[in-house]
């Protein structure tokens, strides 16, 4: 049986975002962020990191950078507890500098691929998922692979049809509170 999941955006969500951030000495957890993971793991999801990384074809950092990154948050979270299920990302631009970055990507959120590839991938009910993201661009991406219940990390305006959170934490609150 398809199980919902909660994707969620990397920076900014999950992190703090300091500008392109490629290695793990310059990662650095929002408060409550780890709460927040555990929580909406304890209420079934499964956790899908979806996070466009265009600092790779900026030159910002490599490929093998951004997976290494990867990898330690990755084995931290476990450590605490948390297991992400996957992390798709998209290093993607399609005014890139480094010609084999120069792509427009179906992967590259406002556009849904990375949520739909999930999905496929891992047998995910989109239809009783959750998107957690700090960006237009992400809620549009939920908005578009039909992930009914979005969350705006802002301190402005929520997107429309999404509703408004302080972090990942109070979000997923509102999931458990069942205030979606």
């Amino acid at each position: 049986m398809a199980t919902p999941a909660a994707f969620l955006d990397r920076d900014g969500v999950i992190n703090v975002d300091s500008g392109y951030v490629g290695c793990w000495e310059d990662f650095e957890y929002l408060p409550d962020a780890i709460d927040g993971l555990i929580l909406l793991q304890n209420l079934g999801f499964k956790l899908v990191v979806v996070t466009n990384q265009s600092g790779i074809a900026r030159g910002y950092y490599t490929e093998e950078d951004f997976l290494r990154l990867t990898q330690s948050m990755k084995e931290d979270l476990s450590s605490r507890g948390v297991d992400l299920s996957a992390v798709y990302y998209c290093p993607y631009l399609a005014d890139a500098e480094s010609e084999p970055y120069r792509v427009e990507s179906v992967l590259r959120k406002p556009e849904p691929g990375m949520l739909l590839l999930a999905a496929q991938e891992h047998d995910l009910d989109l239809s009783r998922s959750i998107m957690v993201g700090d960006k237009v661009s992400d809620m549009v991406a939920a908005q578009r692979a039909a992930v009914p219940y979005r969350f705006h990390v802002t301190s402005g305006a929520a997107h429309d049809g999404a509703t408004k959170a302080a972090g990942l934490l109070q979000a997923a609150e509102m999931v458990r509170a069942g205030l979606k």
